[in-house]
Formats: structure tokens, sequence, C-alpha cells
């Protein structure tokens, strides 16, 4: 399991305690207990390359970042924000070694669903194995979009389109970071920014 983003916190209760109909106060501490929520300080890695992911993430503050290294080289693939939730789905599904690094590049505060305790749950509370398969369903048409994306344009439209579809990380994220993430050297980034603002400025409508 990948991607658990039915969790979503509404006045301090996860969404998913509502969706499963009527809890006990007792059912609703045991269901929260087993999927803790955490704080983690900006810089913490979460899973490293060679590690097996015990853990997936659900972002309720923060920002958590996926990257790879190769030949010394830091390449971004992905951001994941508020109400977004984060695995490395391969090793967290099949208990194999990671071949990526998951990083909290703010001060993050999570909720957390381990390996073992997902088995745990399901058992108990058999509505959440539908709730888990639906949402990896529509996070992965995402994952398929964003990944046509980055494979059909240039990288102009790829900033303009990240732009239009996420403008916060643009004051969220280091540039190098940006940049490694939009398949550009940090240098090409600032001469595509100033290429877009002097564009705009000559046709400001």
């Amino acid at each position: 399991m990948q991607n658990i983003s039915y969790f979503h916190v509404m006045n301090e209760e996860p969404e998913y305690l509502i969706a499963l109909g009527n809890l006990s106060d007792s059912e609703k501490a045991e269901l929260q207990s087993l999927m803790p929520i955490k704080e983690f300080s900006k810089g913490t890695l979460l899973l490293r390359e060679g590690e097996v992911a015990r853990d997936a993430y659900f972002v309720l503050s923060g920002c958590i970042r996926s990257y790879y290294l190769r030949e010394g080289e830091d390449i971004t693939t992905a951001f994941y924000t508020e109400n977004e939730s984060c695995a490395s789905l391969n090793s967290f599904n099949n208990q194999v070694p990671a071949n990526h690094f998951l990083e909290c590049i703010e001060a993050c505060k999570v909720i957390v669903l381990n390996y073992e305790k997902e088995k745990e749950i399901i058992q108990k509370y058999p509505a959440m194995e539908s709730m888990c398969r639906i949402s990896v369903e529509s996070d992965f048409g995402k994952s398929q979009e964003a990944l046509a994306y980055y494979l059909t344009q240039n990288p102009e439209e790829r900033y303009l389109t990240l732009l239009n579809q996420r403008p916060e990380l643009f004051q969220r994220i280091p540039q190098y970071q940006l940049a490694s993430y939009l398949g550009v050297k940090p240098e090409s980034l600032s001469r595509l920014k100033k290429r877009l603002a002097e564009k705009a400025k000559k046709n400001p409508n």
C-alpha cells in the first residue's frame, strides 16, 4: 500500500474514523493508537536507500521529498505536502530494500501506518481494505498523469504546469530541488524564470 489519502484531519479526528461508521470511543482510541500521529524535524530521513520501508505516511503539515542518488547527484522525483500520502510502494508492499530516500524538508506532522499494524487494522476493520484500494487507484492515476507530463513536456512547459497545479511549492522548496524535479540545472531554472518574467512584462494580459 503506497497511499492512504482517505486520511484527512477534521477537528483533529481523521475522516477514516467517520467513514467507518459508528465506532465507540474505545474503538476510535484503539484505531488511532494503531495509526499514531508523529512529528519529525526538518532534515529527518524517514527512509534511506537500502532500507526496508516499515511505515507509510499521510502528511498533516510540512513537506516530504522523494529523491534518488545517482553518481553523487541528487534527483528529486516527488514532493508530498498537506493531505497527501507518501510511501515507498515497492519496498513497503514487498518488504524489500528501497532504492530511494524520503526526507522531511520542513518540520512535518504525519499519520503513520506501520506494515505489521496494517494487517491488524484490516482484519478488525474490513472496510479499511476497500478504502485503501480506492485511494491507491486514485493516486496511481495521478502519478501516471505526472509522469506523462514529465515525458511529453519541455522544461518550460513542466515549469508552467507545476506553477499552475502546485504554486505553493515555489514558496516552500529550495530552487535546486525544484530544478532537479523539473529535470534542469539550477542555473537553467534561473534563466527560465527570468525569460518567463520578461515575457510576462511584454504581454501583461
